[in-house]
Parts: C-alpha cells; structure tokens; sequence
C-alpha cells in the first residue's frame, strides 16, 4: 500500500498553544490560527484569539489584521486588496480553501479554525510556498503568442461570441485555492500542472487570436502534466470566484481527443 506523508512543517502539535483571551465583551469569537516559525525551531502549533465582535469587521481577514495590530504582531499572512481580486489572502477557513476578504466571519457558527492552504510547504504561520504553483503557471506560457503580424491601424479584434468564451477563464486570480484543494495535485504536484495552471492554458488555447494553439496542446499531451486530474471536482468546489476549472480540464481532454480522430 502506498504511503503519502504531508510536506514538512504542514503537521503541528496536539498541544495547546498559546492563549489570548479577550477583555469583558458581549460577543467574543475563538479563532484558533496555525503558527509556525522556521526561525524558533519549534515544530507548528494552533494559537487561540478571543476577539470581540462588536470591536471588528465582518470578515476574517478583518479579525487577523486585528489580532496582528492589537494581540500578536508576529502573526503573519499574505493580504493586499481586500477585495477578492489579488488572491493574496488565501487560506484553508473552516476546512475549506477561501478568501480571508471574502469570508464573513457570521459564517462560522463555532470557533473560526485558520490554517494555511493545505498540502504546501510553509515559510512561515499562514503563508505556503507558492514556488512551484507559480513555475507551473509559468509552463504554460499564459500570454498571448501570434505569428500574423497585428494589423497596422487596430487591435486584434475579436467576435463577441469568442470573447465570451475567454471572459469566464481570464478572471483567475491565481489565488491557488483550487490546485491546493485537488488530491491529485496533493500526491503529483511535481508532476501534474493542477487546475490553476490548466485553467491558464485552457484560457489561451481558446482564444481566437493565439497562433500557438498547436504548440499548447502538445504540451500537454502528458500522462501527469494533464491526465492525473479525475474530475473529483475539489477545484470548482474551491474557487472563490466561482470559476470552473475541472470543465476546463474536460474540455482540453475534449479537444486532444478530437484532434487525434
């Protein structure tokens, strides 16, 4: 029987950490929040947080900056925008791959468990190591590749109907929620490119204005890179922007097979 350990550092200790308790408050939350420090040489442990509502926004993210300007400032996470649109502020809330901005917390009925996104090497409490996840992207040249030169006085225009097809794909914010909830990338992420990465190529391999679609499809025509993905559907599960990637990944099986008939 196979064997699958978790990446080093994912595991923390069935101890208790540490404990801030919250001043006397009518509406007081427990966030219990995973930390690790590679410096400390101590292994990962959970930190509870007792905040009080009443003095907080409505989303997690608004309770960690809280924690990390009143409570603990060595608490650290990745955030930017606010808004779900740079993806920075991704982590496992409730046992699922979110957004922290995007997360009310009134959606959690009991204590708010905050892990960082799973299966990923950590550098540090909630933030992964998005190396390869970025490499991976990279791979697959998300950009637009032509060999007609563009016409002297326009852009490269495009029908309605074409552009549609694009819209839905192009809003990836490579937040990385859906590759880190798939199984399959769990166990082959070195191998298999994950729905993030597939997503990307999908997008570009039916753009109407790419010269490369040819070069794209044999770039994938791998028993990894493409075909370790088994529609366990995870991804769609995950995305925050209510993406689709399995179907993505569908559809390039889809068009391999009809370009081969």
């Amino acid at each position: 029987m196979a064997e699958f350990k978790l990446p080093a550092n994912s595991r923390y200790n069935e101890v208790p950490g540490n404990y801030y308790p919250a001043p006397s408050a009518v509406r007081i939350k427990t966030f219990k929040v995973y930390r690790y420090d590679p410096d400390s040489g101590d292994k990962p442990r959970v930190d509870r947080y007792e905040i009080d509502l009443d003095r907080c926004g409505p989303m997690v993210l608004d309770a960690l900056l809280k924690i990390k300007n009143e409570v603990d400032p060595t608490l650290t996470f990745r955030r930017s925008c606010r808004e779900g649109i740079c993806g920075s502020c991704a982590m496992n809330i409730d046992g699922k791959n979110t957004l922290a901005c995007t997360k009310s917390i009134s959606d959690v009925k009991k204590d708010v468990n905050i892990f960082p996104l799973p299966h990923m090497p950590v550098v540090k409490d909630l933030v992964p190591d998005l190396t390869n996840f970025y490499a991976q992207y990279a791979s697959v040249q998300p950009w637009l590749q032509t060999r007609t030169p563009a016409p002297p006085d326009q852009e490269r225009l495009q029908s309605k109907e074409d552009q549609e097809k694009i819209d839905g794909p192009s809003a990836c914010i490579l937040c990385a929620c859906c590759s880190t909830s798939c199984p399959s990338y769990w166990w082959n992420s070195d191998r298999y490119l994950g729905p993030a990465a597939l997503l990307a190529s999908y997008r570009w391999i039916i753009d109407s204005r790419d010269d490369a679609t040819g070069e794209r499809l044999e770039f994938l025509q791998d028993s990894f890179k493409l075909y370790r993905c088994h529609t366990i559907m995870n991804c769609t599960e995950a995305c925050p922007k209510d993406l689709n990637p399995a179907k993505a990944i569908a559809e390039i099986k889809k068009i391999l097979v009809e370009r081969t008939v």
